[in-house]
């Protein structure tokens, strides 16, 4: 699974997703001051630690003195994000340029009392911070909720919390556009559109805001970023034909994705060693027993790297439709060509092999397939 990316506790998470890993890439010098105080702290150590694209990574510490001040100067190659953290306490994020950053809090719970002044774009960071715990612990509550009323066999109230899990996830997404609009000009915006937002779902609105990040914000490795990411996506945008996927079969054989034509055929990129997609799997094999019949395939897309494992996944979940490997895991040439980075993911195409639907899954895949093929 790709790391996610957490910013506080558990915040900028991508929910039910093995992702693939990254490099980020840097550019001119700046100088920063991050000075600070943690009331009735008084020793130990402060952290800055870089946020990569797989992890943080370390790169300056400072000692914290009697009085629980601390005082970290250098030079960053450009505005990004970090985390502050201290031993046996809880970081905290900030962005990171040649601003004097000013920080206090309270020892015990630093990331829930901490303030911070001298930097727009880390004040920004921590209202994201807020909107993203916001939004975990009530996906959290409707998760306990799901598992009591499925446990009980309430398929009623199953469904209704489905939807309202759906509606909820709408609603987030709302309010994280929301603050990307508001702020055009910070990074925070920028990692925001590139790496929260569901791309597929929100292309065109993310593809607007980074023509106004690529003026306000031309240098910054999240613009260079989003921009790669746009690029390799608008070949699979909505409407477009579907570019061919050709690879070998379980048996050997190549067959090619362009030969299921005529038929509603959704893309399943997935892999045996990802979980949510073991998950999702049964959901799938019940709608493609309703609807397999009545114009619909399923072009399976494996993201394997192990043959046998990739065979015993197909027997074990009673996948009976097509599938197809070239066994080269996250370097799969399919994965490429459709900028997948992250898996279970759904492509939906039409009769024509033209696509009309990306990330369906659950009661939005039958759905939708009950109003192309009922």
């Amino acid at each position: 699974m790709k790391k996610q990316i957490i910013l506080a506790a558990a915040s900028l998470l991508v929910i039910g997703a093995c992702q693939k890993k990254g490099v980020a890439t840097v550019d001119t010098d700046k100088s920063y001051r991050i000075s600070g105080k943690i009331n009735n702290m008084t020793t130990g150590k402060v952290f800055l630690d870089e946020l990569g694209e797989q992890a943080f990574v370390p790169f300056d510490t400072a000692s914290i003195n009697k009085d629980g001040t601390f005082l970290l100067e250098g030079t960053v190659k450009e505005p990004a994000i970090y985390k502050l953290g201290f031993e046996n306490q809880e970081g905290i994020m900030l962005v990171v340029d040649n601003k004097s950053i000013q920080v206090t809090a309270d020892s015990g719970k630093v990331a829930q009392s901490y303030t911070v002044t001298g930097s727009k774009d880390s004040e920004l960071i921590k209202e994201l911070n807020g909107i993203m715990q916001g939004m975990q612990q009530s996906a959290t509550t409707l998760n306990q909720q799901f598992q009591e009323a499925a446990n009980s066999g309430n398929q009623a109230e199953v469904k209704r919390i489905q939807e309202q899990f759906m509606a909820l996830q709408q609603e987030n997404q709302s309010k994280l556009k929301s603050f990307v609009k508001a702020n055009p000009t910070s990074v925070v915006s920028v990692y925001t559109a590139g790496n929260i937002l569901n791309l597929d779902e929100h292309y065109t609105f993310v593809d607007s805001m980074a023509t106004a990040f690529k003026g306000s914000l031309p240098n910054s490795k999240y613009t260079k970023s989003l921009e790669e990411r746009l690029t390799k996506m608008r070949s699979t945008a909505m409407g477009s034909v579907a570019p061919d996927i050709k690879l070998p079969t379980p048996n050997g054989p190549e067959v090619a994705l362009s030969s299921l034509k005529g038929k509603y055929v959704l893309i399943d990129f997935w892999a045996s060693w990802c979980g949510p997609c073991r998950q999702e799997n049964p959901n799938v094999v019940r709608m493609y027993n309703k609807y397999k019949d009545k114009g619909f395939e399923i072009f399976g897309v494996s993201l394997d790297q192990d043959r046998a494992k990739w065979l015993k996944a197909i027997e074990n979940d009673k996948l009976t439709w097509p599938h197809v490997s070239d066994l080269k895991g996250w370097e799969s040439s399919a994965a490429a060509l459709y900028g997948i980075t992250a898996i279970p993911q759904t492509v939906l195409l039409d009769k024509e092999g033209k696509i009309i639907a990306k990330n369906l899954r659950g009661p939005a895949l039958e759905e939708k397939l009950a109003s192309l093929l009922q």
